[in-house]
């Protein structure tokens, strides 16, 4: 089932303005804006999920198996998994590895939504009396503590102990969190640099058909389904303001944009040293996987075509951020529309 087609249960019920400007009543509301965000709370009202009611965590094919041979990471979409050292291990191994690293990035999902509800809470805590503002952020973040839940269910019954973040990100995750609800448009690029390449990860596995145990997949369905909501919120923030930002912040914006890219994908798609520790990666080859190799370097820069064609679209690419993207490793085309499949990236 593809993440367009997952099926819910329906319910009937020109101005210059810095980067930590919160008071939306002083400035004028723009219409579209304004209706773009009755429809995404509209959706997040009559389709949405319950990762209680909607996965049936003790049906039989929804258990997790840890000898599962699905559990095998594909060469195509994960970096470890396209080295040679992976694909030396014997089949059992694979397995017991690929069940911790997909464990780990689910529970690493669920930690990044928790540093997202805390900067928009606080975001939205400052906005002004009838601003639908307010009323969409509490409809996400509402989906994203359901996110979380299913998350740590998937962690849980799958009996993979893992740590989730990298230490450091897990200790400052609440003062980034705290920081965000001053900085809306670095905010929402944070968002954006979280929430991309867990999609693209996500919707690549559907896509090509690789096979993971059933309850990963119907949680992946689900999330894929309700982020599209949350990207399409940030995406519509920014372009509405950061075009209002005066010359000099557009111009810090654009090098701070593709830094948050690569940092918070890092971040989130990078296993801790644990992982490397309880397998006996050699460090040549972790160093490798995450993300020294020209396969894994492909897939990192294939997260971001959809940013690169916004940054495209609000004039964010200029001769300084167009190097910053090139020295990170992750500037490449822009897609041509949301969501189009990165056909460079797969590794043969």
């Amino acid at each position: 089932m593809s993440p367009t087609t997952a099926a819910p249960r329906a319910r009937t019920a020109k101005h210059d303005a810095p980067t930590h400007d919160r008071s939306d009543g002083a400035r004028p509301r723009d219409p579209e804006y304004d209706a773009m965000l009755r429809t995404l709370s509209e959706g997040s009202v009559h389709v949405h999920f319950d990762p209680y009611e909607d996965i049936d965590w003790d049906a039989a094919e929804m258990q997790m198996d840890p000898a599962d041979p699905r559990w095998i990471l594909s060469p195509e979409i994960d970096p470890l998994g396209a080295t040679r050292w992976y694909a030396e291990q014997s089949r059992e191994r694979q397995i017991e590895i690929g069940r911790w690293r997909v464990m780990n990035a689910v529970k690493v999902g669920g930690a990044f939504e928790s540093v997202l509800i805390r900067g928009l809470m606080h975001y939205a805590m400052g906005l002004p009396n009838g601003s639908p503002e307010f009323r969409y952020c509490l409809h996400e973040m509402t989906e994203e503590c359901n996110h979380i839940q299913m998350f740590q269910e998937l962690v849980n019954r799958s009996g993979a102990d893992v740590p989730g973040m990298r230490p450091l990100f897990r200790a400052t995750a609440p003062a980034i969190g705290l920081a965000g609800g001053y900085l809306p448009v670095i905010l929402m690029v944070g968002i954006l640099a979280g929430e991309e390449p867990i999609d693209h990860y996500q919707k690549s596995i559907l896509r090509s058909g690789i096979e993971l145990p059933p309850a990963v997949l119907r949680a992946m369905e689900i999330h894929i389904a309700e982020e599209a909501r949350h990207i399409s919120f940030a995406d519509a923030f920014l372009r509405l303001r950061v075009p209002r930002l005066r010359r000099v912040e557009r111009m810090a914006l654009s090098v701070e944009f593709p830094v948050i890219m690569r940092w918070l994908a890092g971040e989130i798609m990078t296993p801790p040293k644990a992982f490397q520790q309880r397998f006996d990666i050699p460090r040549s080859v972790f160093r490798e996987a995450f993300w020294q190799a020209p396969a894994s370097q492909r897939i990192m820069a294939s997260y971001f075509g959809d940013m690169r064609a916004l940054a495209r679209d609000l004039d964010l690419m200029n001769p300084v951020s167009r190097q910053v993207w090139r020295r990170l490793g992750i500037d490449g085309e822009p897609s041509r529309y949301r969501g189009e499949p990165d056909r460079g990236a797969k590794v043969v």
